[in-house]
């Protein structure tokens, strides 16, 4: 009978686990949840800048219909409200000209909570320059998102092709 009680008490105890035990399960899932979220954050940041990107070619569209309308870009104060708002516009004659609103939805901030960096081309020059200051919040900085129009340099827009533009696309030597 003796024995018998030995073993079941010694099986009871090794069906339990142990707090070492316990606290290496949890170092282990604490380690594989860090590298997931790691993993997972790196992707939502690509993702914000795609729909960043995204977004800045959708406000070039919709500037596009506006000087349609309006024979003209924005100026520097009306910038992207003009898009949604005829309030925006500062000469009252452009409000009978203005055929708005060109969004659907008002967007006067980034992904990140900023406002939109808009600046009008020069007299006939180009197109309007548009940006997200990107996460870090500071216009100039490395992570800005561009059009890459007007004054502004490309920050990231994806748009810049660097060496590979060279000029020669499409001018092939036809035979």
């Amino acid at each position: 009978m003796r024995l018998n009680r030995g073993s079941r008490s010694l099986s009871r105890r090794r069906a339990a686990f142990t707090i070492l035990e316990l606290m290496i399960v949890l170092a282990i899932l604490i380690a594989i949840m860090g590298i997931v979220l790691v993993n997972v954050m790196g992707q939502k940041g690509k993702a914000d800048t795609k729909i960043t990107q995204a977004q800045i070619k959708a406000f070039e569209g919709m500037l596009n219909n506006f000087k349609v309308d309006l024979n003209r870009w924005p100026t520097d104060e009306e910038g992207l409200a003009v898009l949604w708002s005829k309030d925006a516009l500062t000469e009252d004659a452009d409000k009978e000209k203005w055929g708005g609103p060109y969004v659907t939805e008002p967007k006067p901030k980034d992904d990140w909570g900023s406002d939109w960096i808009y600046r009008a081309p020069s007299e006939g020059e180009g197109k309007p320059f548009i940006a997200s200051a990107g996460p870090d919040k500071e216009e100039g900085t490395e992570d800005d998102i561009t059009n890459g129009g007007g004054e502004g340099a490309d920050g990231g827009s994806g748009d810049d092709l660097g060496d590979f533009s060279g000029g020669s696309s499409g001018s092939g030597s036809g035979g």
